[in-house]
């Protein structure tokens, strides 16, 4: 990829199942950027989709991850802007197609403060064999594992 590197970079997300996708989305946060906030919702907000792991279950999936990195920092998200809508040193976001919408509200509110919008990076979904996106939606249901395959 011939992305820019960044100074700082949001990232975030519920990361339950943690799967190839989430992977994809993480990677390409420290390819394109020197220091990596990663926001993980927090058991009250993150738990408005359901039934997931517990907010500590899915940091520490997320550490073993990036163990070999530290150049990161986690922190609880309990709405879906955490600090980038008041921290200045934000470059850029990581974002999946799902969630751009979310990244175009940020940089509305950063403007709104008269703070510079930030660069909005979107990763595309990463496909299951059967051509439909891996999400954490599915593997629960029992429909595919966190790699895409098909559960008989």
């Amino acid at each position: 990829m011939n992305f820019k590197k960044y100074s700082k970079v949001a990232v975030g997300g519920t990361f339950d199942k943690f799967h190839d996708g989430h992977k994809k989305l993480l990677s390409t946060a420290f390819e394109i950027g020197e220091k990596v906030e990663i926001g993980v919702t927090s058991d009250a907000f993150g738990g408005l989709k359901g039934d997931i792991d517990s907010c500590e279950e899915r940091i520490g999936n997320l550490k073993s991850f990036f163990v070999d990195k530290s150049n990161f920092v986690v922190i609880p998200l309990d709405d879906a802007y955490g600090t980038t809508i008041y921290d200045s040193e934000f470059d850029a976001i990581v974002v999946s197609e799902e969630t751009e919408p979310t990244a175009v509200e940020i940089n509305e509110i950063r403007v709104s403060k008269g703070m510079k919008p930030i660069d909005i990076v979107v990763v595309s979904f990463v496909l299951a064999y059967d051509g439909n996106p891996i999400s954490s939606t599915r593997i629960r249901r029992g429909e595919i594992n966190q790699n895409g395959n098909i559960i008989e």
